[in-house]
């Protein structure tokens, strides 16, 4: 996901159609494509970096990072490259492709979506990262998809957890995230101590929950035990506790979740509990398209 402009969304639908958007979000077939209503969005466009690429205050119309550009530094606010590495690593063997594919992922404070980062930038990471002994440039086509289908699959987790919310948004974006693939998050944390692997990778995604930033906290888990199938990949991501209302939510849905395993509505709200079965559906077959795919580094940067 990217930097560079981003993919323009499909034409937008007629009102009518837009009273489904919620319905239609939380499907695990796309992501809708309503538009927002311009007083409830985020104003802000964010890089792949966690750099806000439009702001007013802004006394320069050039870039910041020009002084220093070529130089591969990383920001120390995300552990990403201060700018994004298109050319060849040192000792790389064949050209790989620099074409950087759309996301159905949509991006805050645009009407585009996200761009995922093309095989160069990702084999550069891996590189970079100390994690590409043994990748290859022939293995950076599964990789692509496995990376861009994990990135996928998790915004699905989030937007279930977006449901909740639907009344007062019915079309969130996400407005910029960053890598931690050495910080274990407090659950990880404590499924490890008890005996668990820790995660490969962590990231934190800020939602635009139509003006209102939400911080999710996403651990990614692979299981060598099962791997080939579609349960060897885990995406766990739930809102960060950063709020009353996110601690809210994780009771809510985890009410939803026992109930839906009892298959009884829930004492909440009375409702059947969809939402619940997406999300336990979800956790039972894993992440599925990239499940045959090991990985061998973190991140969807």
């Amino acid at each position: 996901m990217g930097n560079q402009p981003s993919s323009p969304l499909p034409p937008s639908p007629s009102p009518t159609a837009c009273a489904t958007c919620a319905d239609k979000q939380s499907s695990a077939e796309g992501t809708s494509s309503c538009p927002v209503n311009p007083r409830y969005r985020n104003p802000a466009v964010y890089n792949v970096y966690g750099q806000r690429i439009n702001d007013p205050n802004s006394p320069l119309p050039t870039s910041p990072l020009q002084s220093i550009q070529g130089t591969n530094m990383l920001d120390p606010k995300n552990n990403m490259p201060l700018e994004p590495n298109q050319l060849p690593c040192p000792g790389q063997r064949k050209p790989l492709s620099t074409e950087r594919v759309a996301s159905t992922i949509p991006k805050g404070g645009t009407d585009s979506t996200w761009l995922f980062p093309s095989p160069q930038m990702v084999f550069n990471a891996l590189k970079r990262k100390g994690k590409g002994e043994d990748v290859i440039e022939d293995d950076m086509d599964g990789f692509i998809a496995a990376h861009n289908s994990m990135n996928e699959a998790t915004w699905q987790r989030v937007m279930l957890w977006e449901t909740l919310h639907r009344q007062e948004c019915d079309y969130p974006t996400l407005l910029r995230f960053q890598g931690k693939p050495h910080d274990l998050s407090p659950l990880a944390r404590i499924r490890n101590l008890l005996g668990g692997p820790a995660p490969f990778d962590r990231h934190d995604w800020i939602v635009d929950r139509c003006g209102h930033e939400v911080r999710y906290i996403i651990d990614f888990y692979f299981y060598d035990d099962k791997a080939g199938t579609p349960e060897a990949f885990e995406i766990v991501a739930r809102p960060a506790l950063d709020s009353f209302g996110s601690a809210l939510d994780r009771v809510k849905m985890n009410i939803y979740l026992r109930f839906a395993e009892w298959g009884l509505p829930c004492p909440i709200t009375g409702h059947s509990g969809t939402v619940a079965a997406r999300q336990q559906q979800q956790q039972t077959h894993g992440v599925g398209a990239v499940a045959a795919t090991q990985p061998t580094s973190g991140g969807s940067g």
